[in-house]
């Protein structure tokens, strides 16, 4: 393990700083999925099942990634999967219908899976070394990144074609990639007190229990990854279609989302610590419940983008803790397979909506996120004395 205080410091820093990049690039693809789908000419439906391409790739990848982890290390897997993350960014203004679109999201979604589970194993560890809950810090850095691309994203939607838009992002990522990925693979993996670096080798076999809890946490995840999903991929449309916002304004809907989620974050370490996980999570879900209700169901662009960031304030914790408990039980294969469950909610939630968006209407069709906020309290309630403790 690290053998210092500052080499902890220096990883915390290089593992934020790849949180951050993720999030970064992915807005930058949300804020231009209205203009893919107008370049490609699909129906709400048909944008659906390609969007479906991001998580499924994501979904497909995750388990391979725990092993390769397991093999390879956490921090050569993140640095991998974050060159083709930045590279596949720029493929979808290159296509001209939602089959091709969903071809080259598949790619992009393989590698988002990827440097997902290889960066939360790795900050799963570090928590366990310092003793302090602090996985949300670093998805406050995701969402700090998904923030400012967002709101650069809607600075120059009207000055930038998306082609020359994610060529940038490319271009960005690939030179935070070469300075981060240098600094992480040069520090050594955080070591848990009750592993040492020979035992993390060692595939670890999980009693029925265990496996259990670890379901459990992938079922919150699962819930609360739709509804950040929704938000990624529907909430500018939401702006855009159904309350006639301009294109930048419809950009700021995930911008409103991304910074509420970002404070939440940023005060999740001093939450956990004062009221604990149950009612960590309990309090979020609540809170997002009503504030998704408020952000599809609002007449105007200004109450649907403050209940965007109630729902964003709402959800902020919830994800970081079902994944850090998982991969505190199962190591990267209890990452891989709560963050499988997870993404399944992103999976499940572009066509879903798409469809729903058909049949009834895209307002109607985003409460579901609230619908799902509520199950993910009724399962921590339900399982609150083994499943979230604390």
């Amino acid at each position: 393990m690290p053998g210092s205080r500052d080499d902890l410091t220096r990883l915390r820093i290089a593992l934020t700083a790849f949180f951050a990049l993720d999030g970064f690039v992915f807005a930058g693809w949300v804020v231009r999925i209205p203009a893919i789908k107008e370049q490609t000419g699909a129906s709400a439906s048909a944008l659906g099942l390609a969007l479906l391409g991001v998580s499924a790739g994501a979904v497909v990848t995750m388990t391979l990634t725990g092993r390769l982890v397991r093999r390879y290390g956490s921090h050569p897997v993140t640095v991998a999967c974050a060159v083709l993350l930045c590279l596949s960014i720029a493929l979808p203004p290159l296509t001209h219908s939602a089959l091709a679109l969903g071809a080259v999201l598949l790619v992009f979604g393989s590698a988002y899976g990827g440097i997902n589970v290889a960066f939360n194993s790795a900050a799963v560890d570090l928590v366990a070394v310092l003793g302090r809950p602090i996985m949300p810090s670093f998805h406050a850095a995701f969402s700090l990144g998904g923030m400012v691309g967002a709101g650069l994203g809607g600075l120059v939607a009207g000055a930038l074609s998306p082609t020359r838009h994610l060529l940038a992002l490319t271009v960005t990522g690939l030179l935070v990639t070469l300075v981060a990925g240098r600094a992480l693979l040069r520090c050594e993996p955080a070591a848990p007190p009750d592993r040492t670096p020979e035992e993390d080798g060692t595939p670890r076999r999980p009693d029925r229990r265990t496996r259990r809890l670890v379901v459990t946490f992938g079922l919150i995840a699962l819930c609360t990854a739709y509804g950040e999903g929704a938000m990624a991929d529907w909430g500018a449309l939401h702006l855009e279609q159904d309350l006639d916002a301009s294109p930048g304004l419809a950009a700021a809907g995930y911008s409103c989302f991304a910074l509420a989620m970002t404070v939440g974050r940023l005060t999740g370490t001093t939450l956990l610590e004062r009221l604990g996980r149950t009612a960590t999570v309990v309090a979020g879900g609540t809170t997002a419940v009503a504030g998704m209700l408020l952000g599809s169901l609002a007449p105007s662009v200004w109450a649907a983008l403050f209940g965007f960031a109630i729902t964003g304030l709402g959800l902020a914790n919830i994800f970081p803790v079902a994944i850090e408990r998982a991969g505190a039980l199962g190591g990267p294969s209890g990452v891989a397979t709560a963050s499988t469950l997870g993404y399944g909610g992103m999976l499940l939630g572009p066509p879903a909506i798409g469809f729903m968006a058909d049949w009834f209407s895209l307002s109607a069709a985003l409460t579901s996120v609230a619908v799902l906020a509520a199950v993910a309290v009724l399962v921590a309630v339900a399982t609150r004395r083994a499943a979230v403790p604390g």
